[in-house]
C-alpha cells in the first residue's frame, strides 16, 4: 500500500511527513508532529500537552 502525504501549503514544494515520539511514561505518541520535507521551508505542526503549535522555532536535541 502506497502512503500519500499532504503537500506543504506553505512552500508547495515539500510534503508533510509525520513524526512520532514517546511520552513521559514511555508510551508511544503517534503523529506528535508533522514536518515539511523541504529543508528551506521549516513549516511544522506539533502537539504538546493537547495544544497544537504551528511554526515555532525548531530546536535540535542533544540526544
Amino acid at each position: 500500500m502506497e502512503k500519500i502525504y499532504p503537500v506543504c501549503q506553505k512552500c508547495t514544494t515539500g510534503v508533510l511527513v509525520p513524526l512520532s515520539d514517546y511520552g513521559r511514561e514511555g508510551a508511544t505518541i503517534i503523529f506528535k508532529a508533522w514536518v515539511c520535507t523541504n529543508p528551506h521551508c521549516g513549516f511544522h505542526l506539533r502537539i504538546d500537552n493537547g495544544e497544537v503549535s504551528i511554526g515555532k522555532a525548531i530546536g535540535h536535541s542533544q540526544k
